[in-house]
């Protein structure tokens, strides 16, 4: 408790939940069994969640300041084992973007997900890179693999390992599902030959044309953890993917009111207190 009472005081209670706080601060917050509460619009928090090392076989995190790295332990796991069989297979480290704040909750100036240490970003930057300690990595901004032009990949940057990086990603245990740009999605609908079982779990969204983010399914012992549904049936290399690409020539629409973030769980209130 004396040491839990030094970190409050050493580090205000924002400062620490930004992911910014001493090991020793965020530890003493995180501490407990897991506890994963996820509600049905995607707002959470976590109890018990562990924190990613700063580099590990076949990864490392950037941007320390500015992002978390707390997780369930079996997504830290399971980026462990991405990264250790990503090696395995010749491509360079991976570069490590955000999970979720030690006892997660919404991350300011951030996206609604990564709220219950079930999320991570995955930079698709697969050139070989230097050795970097932590502080180099701070300022990272991995390129886009996307052109400008949103309607396809940079030929300049995609590479055949970007093909195996997604198929190892989406053979994780209790992967939900991978949101990769729609240019990326359509890459691979076009390329991929034989098994092609894994583009099911590849899914479009906006955005994410330097990264994966990787969702992992709640574990099988956490009853407060609500699953969403699991992506439909095939490859979605359809219509539904040309949906994307139609948009990019419809005028844009002119802004709607700007709608306030869903609460998080009253469950929650206790744990992020």
């Amino acid at each position: 408790m004396a040491r839990l009472l030094i970190a409050l005081i050493a580090f205000p209670l924002g400062f620490v939940f930004l992911g910014a706080a001493s090991p020793r601060a965020a530890e003493a917050l995180a501490a407990g069994p897991l506890r994963i509460i996820l509600g049905p619009q995607g707002t959470g928090c976590i109890a018990g969640a562990v924190e990613l090392s700063a580099s590990g076989p076949g990864f490392e995190t950037i941007r320390a300041g500015k992002t978390a790295f707390w997780g369930a332990p079996s997504t830290i796991e399971a980026i462990r084992t991405l990264g250790a069989h990503a090696q395995a297979s010749g491509l360079p480290e991976l570069y490590i973007g955000e999970l979720s704040r030690p006892r997660g909750g919404p991350i300011a100036g951030s996206h609604v997900s990564h709220q219950v240490g079930l999320d991570v970003d995955i930079y698709l930057d697969l050139t070989r890179k230097p050795i970097l300690n932590v502080a180099q990595r701070q300022d990272l901004e991995p390129p886009t693999v996307v052109r400008p032009d949103r309607r396809g990949i940079d030929p300049a940057r995609w590479r055949a390992q970007h093909v195996t990086l997604l198929k190892l990603a989406a053979g994780l245990p209790a992967v939900d599902r991978i949101l990769v740009n729609p240019a990326i999605k359509k890459e691979l609908c076009e390329t991929v030959r034989e098994d092609r079982s894994w583009l099911r779990l590849i899914r479009p969204w906006y955005g994410h044309a330097a990264h994966m983010h990787i969702r992992f399914r709640c574990p099988a012992d956490q009853p407060e953890c609500i699953q969403a549904a699991p992506p439909p049936p095939g490859e979605s290399c359809d219509a539904s993917l040309q949906w994307w690409f139609d948009q990019l020539d419809a005028p844009p629409s002119p802004p709607g009111p700007r709608r306030p973030p869903s609460p998080v769980p009253a469950a929650c209130k206790a744990i992020l207190r």
